[in-house]
């Protein structure tokens, strides 16, 4: 998928509408592996009923890259599909478009087969016939266009299939766009409950009509319901529109008495869905002290505004002085995290200040190993409060704000913590290669997942994704020296003893002991194929009964090429881990075991320099280099991995050979050089190859399933929502035979062709396999 993160804030997940899942979903569609693929030219997006069009107000504010099919008229960026054509290939600017972003086409009326075929299309349509293979179809997956009934049961919502509630829940799609879902969910939604969205929300009106221009009814309210919300309005707010105005109006809602703290609560709820709002308090703040402080946007603002200068002046302060200070800060900001406004600075204060917290004391220890122990026992969460805190932000001046406060706290901390480390390891016999980065080894049902450069405090992220319905077992190993990938990743393989080396080349990679060989790539793969291990491309899951190695994640390669973007990715590239690892186990994998070649030091402000002269080495890399001959250097070496008669330089502390580094590995430091080792199982009291769904074929509307490997007490169920057995749409489980076999049958034809999921359950009802389906389709 695409790595680029919105750096705008999301609502907390109990406050996500209808319109913020849409977004969502619109911005997920763009998503790519830009390993073997393009970023889509655009998403078409077709509603052959133009059940979205009463969002579009809305999602106009929320998406600055839509655009919409319609009468030209730029400012809206709607427009014929010629002109369409020419804003997404860039002939044709319009105001407020992002370059960054992936056009959205909303097609109001059109159906995906309208524009399917260019002999077929629409004359009107033919510009776009040739986006739909330059860019991606939002559709569901069988191929239909997302109808709002669709889209919620997407959500987990269940709402009920009669013509009453269809018809409702289309009048009030403009109204439920602004309400959280959490508030829908757990009961049936049914006509009357779309109905009230329309009949009974005062906060919500009174929210719409503040945030119009000049106090301006909003679309779609006829006379009557205008002098009805008046008359509501003086009944329970105390508050005329037509004579006191919108501007008293935002002052009542600021300052929040009586019956407004409801207003008040509605808007807190969902800030982002009333966009006008914020100006309109801004110019209604009554007085310089108005109270409460966090109802008025330019307090926020303020207070942001002095908290980045406040964070600038810690340049230049000894550590103990900067963290004193920073603690300082999140006493006097700190409760702005609970204000409605964006605060990216005072979130990333939260962790700033446990920064500041944990480097108080240095990371001692006797020995390596010790170091290693209190580094796994919590000491990793320096290194994960500093990239927490950088994530937090998204604008140049906010980065800049929060790097001047690693530079003064964890830079200091980073440097002592890895000279230690490198004081104890040159007086221990720490370079033994055999002892401390022997390869793994596996056993049949085991399967290797390869992560390249998953940091030891990076991968705690990935164990707490992990932790729910699975047993992870987390220990530690050491990377081989130089910790860079040629030499580190084959050093973590099953094959490590298959691979020697003699002199120490150029890229540092060693050689395929038998024949001599350079280790390439596919020779890689040739040594694993031959020691019994499949490999195991994206997506494929093999034989489960084996042993195999795959990888995945890209945490290096995103490290060296955007390291100012590492930190606010982090999390994409642990989902990904997430869902790599569980489709490993449902394909009845017993083990999954993530490993990785080295960690990595990050500095927004940037490693030093250490000067090598170029002449004694062979090539210099970031944190370690090849030594010319038997040239005396004057920085740490240590024996190469692959032939310990050989030795390497190896930069002192977090320095590197080169400027310019913000991320960097190859030396010798507790980031670089303490890996992770997951051992993920499916969970307790498993035994064997978890059971999956190996087939699912229709008949009509009956499903014939079968499971492997068969297993006594397993059933089957299809439902709506994977861990709801009142989402069944089979009317409950069905036992699978001894042949692991079973039928279930949908006995309502109006679900045919929606989206359901086959589940498999052990005999304690517990979902063990899912897999989904189209209901009368293909499996």
């Amino acid at each position: 998928g695409a790595e680029a993160t919105p750096t705008t804030h999301r609502p907390h997940g109990s406050r996500k509408s209808l319109i913020d899942e849409l977004v969502s979903a619109l911005e997920a569609a763009a998503d790519h592996n830009p390993n073997d693929a393009v970023a889509p030219a655009a998403i078409l997006w077709a509603d052959p009923d133009a059940q979205w069009r009463p969002v579009l107000p809305q999602l106009r504010k929320r998406l600055p890259q839509l655009l919409i099919l319609g009468d030209h008229d730029p400012e809206q960026r709607t427009g014929p599909a010629i002109w369409l054509r020419c804003v997404i290939d860039g002939a044709l600017s319009t105001p407020g478009m992002p370059d960054e972003a992936t056009p959205v086409v909303y097609l109001p009326g059109v159906g995906r087969r309208d524009f399917a075929a260019a002999e077929s299309c629409p004359a009107h349509l033919k510009p776009l016939v040739e986006l739909q293979y330059r860019g991606v179809c939002w559709t569901q997956k069988n191929g239909r266009a997302w109808t709002v009934e669709a889209f919620l049961g997407s959500l987990d919502l269940d709402v009920a299939r009669d013509a009453a509630t269809r018809d409702a829940l289309r009048r009030a799609v403009a109204a439920l766009a602004t309400t959280p879902v959490a508030g829908l969910a757990g009961r049936r939604l049914e006509a009357e409950d779309f109905d009230r969205l329309l009949a009974d929300d005062l906060a919500r009106d009174v929210l719409v009509w503040i945030g119009m221009d000049d106090g301006k009814a909003p679309p779609g309210w006829d006379a009557s319901r205008q002098r009805a919300f008046a008359s509501r309005c003086w009944a329970e707010l105390g508050f005329d529109p037509d004579k006191d105005g919108a501007l008293a109006a935002a002052e009542r809602l600021g300052q929040r008495d009586g019956a407004w703290n409801a207003v008040w609560r509605r808007f807190a709820e969902a800030p982002k869905h009333y966009p006008g709002i914020r100006e309109k308090l801004r110019e209604a703040k009554p007085d310089l002290f108005a109270e409460p402080r966090s109802s008025w946007p330019q307090n926020n603002e303020e207070d942001e505004a002095a908290l980045r200068r406040d964070l600038h002046a810690v340049d230049g302060k000894t550590p103990a002085d900067a963290r004193k200070r920073i603690l300082a800060l999140e006493k006097a900001h700190g409760e702005r995290r609970g204000w409605v406004w964006d605060a990216p600075l005072a979130d990333a204060l939260e962790h700033l200040a446990a920064l500041a917290d944990r480097t108080s004391t240095a990371l001692g220890g006797g020995s390596c190993d010790e170091m290693a122990a209190l580094y796994a026992d919590g000491a990793w969460e320096v290194d994960a409060a500093a990239l927490a805190g950088m994530a937090a932000v998204g604008s140049a001046a906010d980065r800049k704000a929060v790097g001047r406060v690693l530079d003064a706290i964890y830079r200091p901390w980073l440097e002592a913590t890895a000279r230690h480390l490198q004081m104890l390891a040159d007086r221990e016999s720490f370079f033994d290669p055999d002892s401390r980065t022997a390869g793994q080894r596996t056993e049949p049902g085991t399967v290797l997942l390869f992560a390249d450069g998953l940091r030891f405090d990076v991968s705690q992220r990935l164990v707490k994704r992990l932790q729910a319905g699975r047993s992870v077992k987390v220990s530690t190993r050491w990377a081989a020296l130089p910790a860079v990938t040629t030499t580190a990743k084959p050093a973590v393989s099953p094959v490590a003893g298959r691979i020697t080396g003699s002199t120490v080349p150029d890229d540092f990679r060693p050689v395929v002991r038998e024949g001599g060989q350079t280790l390439t790539f596919e020779r890689f793969r040739k040594v694993l194929d031959a020691d019994g291990h499949q490999w195991l491309a994206e997506g494929e899951t093999g034989d489960p009964a084996g042993r195999a190695w795959t990888e995945c994640g890209n945490l290096d390669k995103l490290g060296h090429a955007l390291p100012e973007e590492l930190p606010a990715n982090v999390d994409n590239q642990m989902a990904r881990l997430q869902e790599r690892i569980g489709t490993l186990l449902e394909a009845g994998w017993r083990e999954v075991r993530v490993v990785t070649d080295h960690g990595w030091l990050w500095l927004p402000g940037g490693l030093p320099k250490v000067d090598l002269p170029k002449y004694l080495t062979g090539s210099r890399w970031a944190r370690c280099a090849t030594i010319k001959g038997n040239s005396a250097v004057d920085v740490p070496t240590v024996p190469w991995r692959w032939n310990a008669a050989e030795r390497v330089a190896l930069a002192p502390g977090i320095a590197c050979f080169r400027e310019g580094h913000h991320y960097a590995h190859g030396g010798l430091s507790l980031q670089e050089s303490l890996t992770p080792v997951l051992e993920v199982t499916a969970g307790a009291g498993s035994a064997g190859p978890a059971p999956r769904i190996a087939a699912v074929s229709w008949v009509g509307l009956r499903c014939r399933v079968r499971v492997e490997p068969p297993r006594p007490g397993l059933a089957v169920d299809l439902r709506q929502r994977v861990d709801d057995a009142a989402s069944t749409v089979a009317g409950g489980m069905r036992p699978v035979d001894d042949n692991g076999s079973a039928s279930l049958l949908v006995a309502d034809d109006d679900l045919e062709g929606a989206t359901a999921a086959v589940v498999v359950l052990d005999a304690g009802g517990r979902v063990v396999g899912k897999r989904p389906t189209v209901i009368g389709g293909e499996g």
